[in-house]
């Protein structure tokens, strides 16, 4: 498992100390070196015993004496080690197994990496992490942890995600908040199964590892038109949501008192489902979420706020000027939130028109922004005239143009003869996009 070095960087305490691309490195201070958590975690100390083996197969130490806060120059060859980790569960609620045929490969893959967790704030379950891997993540502090947890009751968990090793969870979160490791939770609800009395339970076991357990996300179940086969299952509706939301603001209010923190923090998707406004932005406490999808709609609609004065006095947004027509196309679940930010912001003299691009694709169940493909947004296109569309960058595959089904931005701008501008998820980019600076 040991790790090739792929640069050094030049002029660096490795480099001055001899250790060049190329050679492998076997061990730090005596420990094997995995990754690059392993990685960043030895070299901390001051005083390093650096076991290493060149081309040629010939080994050698280095030993070298630093300060603790420089760093040692090496960049590592990670292209096979970190390859993310397949999940190993079969959970109900996959959104994978619900994923309709032919689309690219990647779109496929199911990884439950702690490493990526780590790195990226990924959701892990630690079900295909072993005793020796799991005492390597409390060994190296690793923290925070993003973690899906589902259920705390042993044999509710296994059944969601129909394995039999998913029962030990709560044993090692203990573990874990014993070692000084803090994680933040989530559930995905599915009704009838982890709701109710197992949903209370496992949001009391959580909290008692509080400050630990840092935050609990609660996150409706997502289903799409492509289940054949898969477990049964159905999505809440209007009136459940909205008790659940009179529920769940009892218990953070309860929380709020007692540990000084909400500590539960249901998904945006229940607000919208039960036709409610999102809460105020102090409820979601500095969103600690906001990658899972918690507080994005209040978080876009205070940044609007904060940078609209700015935006104003720079660009003399008040000052008339020849309209324009703008298409926002969105996810149903978001509209109303997004139109009553154009509604707002828009200058007198543009017309602004937000809809919502029914998902085809997927099912109508289906209403988040992120899960528009191409094709959908062509079909909701047709017959519309503008002079631009505003599209999220969250319906693009990161670092690209190209949607779900593999349409890029260019191909909509050349069927539909209009302009396409990419809004990053800030509400300063949505300001400067809605008003063409």
């Amino acid at each position: 498992m040991a790790i090739t070095i792929l640069k050094v960087i030049k002029g660096s305490m490795a480099d001055r100390a001899g250790i060049r691309a190329g050679d492998v490195l076997l061990k730090i201070n005596n420990e094997e070196v995995l990754d690059e958590i392993d990685y960043q975690a030895l070299v901390i100390d001051s005083r390093l015993k650096i076991e290493l083996r060149d081309a040629s197969g010939e080994e050698r130490t280095i030993r070298l004496h630093k300060s603790a806060n420089t760093p040692l120059g090496l960049k590592l060859d990670e292209r096979v080690i970190l390859e993310p980790r397949a999940c190993r569960n079969h959970c109900i609620f996959c959104f994978v197994d619900q994923m309709p045929p032919g689309m690219r490969r990647t779109l496929y893959v199911k990884d439950d990496d702690w490493r990526l967790s780590l790195m990226m704030g990924n959701f892990v379950t630690l079900t295909n992490v072993d005793d020796a891997e799991f005492q390597r993540i409390l060994k190296r502090k690793a923290s925070p942890l993003y973690i899906s947890v589902h259920a705390t009751d042993p044999d509710v968990r296994r059944k969601m995600l129909r394995n039999p090793s998913a029962g030990n969870l709560l044993d090692r979160l203990r573990l874990m908040a014993e070692a000084g490791l803090k994680f933040h939770c989530q559930v995905v609800l599915c009704p009838g199964v982890n709701d109710g009395d197992v949903l209370h339970q496992t949001i009391v076991d959580l909290a008692g590892l509080y400050p630990a357990a840092q935050s609990l996300a609660i996150v409706p179940i997502g289903l799409t038109d492509h289940r054949e086969g898969l477990f049964p299952l159905r999505l809440y509706r209007p009136e459940e949501a909205r008790r659940m939301i009179t529920d769940f603001e009892l218990i953070q209010a309860y929380y709020l008192r007692e540990l000084g923190t909400r500590f539960i923090f249901p998904a945006d998707e229940f607000y919208s489902i039960a036709g409610m406004q999102v809460p105020r932005e102090e409820a979601y406490e500095g969103y600690p979420q906001i990658e899972n999808g918690i507080g994005m709609l209040r978080l876009l609609e205070q940044e609007c706020r904060d940078s609209w004065p700015a935006l104003q006095q720079q660009y003399g947004l008040s000052e008339p000027r020849a309209g324009r027509h703008i298409l926002i196309p969105t996810g149903v679940s978001a509209l109303q939130y997004i139109r009553q930010l154009a509604e707002e912001y828009a200058s007198g003299c543009d017309t602004v028109d937000v809809f919502a691009v029914p998902n085809h694709f997927f099912g109508p169940s289906v209403t988040v922004t992120g899960l528009i493909t191409g094709n959908d947004l062509l079909n909701a296109l047709k017959g519309r005239e503008a002079d631009r569309i505003l599209i999220s960058c969250s319906m693009l595959r990161e670092g690209t143009d190209c949607f779900l089904d593999d349409l890029t931005v260019q191909d909509v701008e050349q069927k539909t003869g209009i302009s396409v501008r990419v809004v990053q998820n800030h509400g300063e980019d949505f300001l400067r996009a809605l008003h063409g600076v």
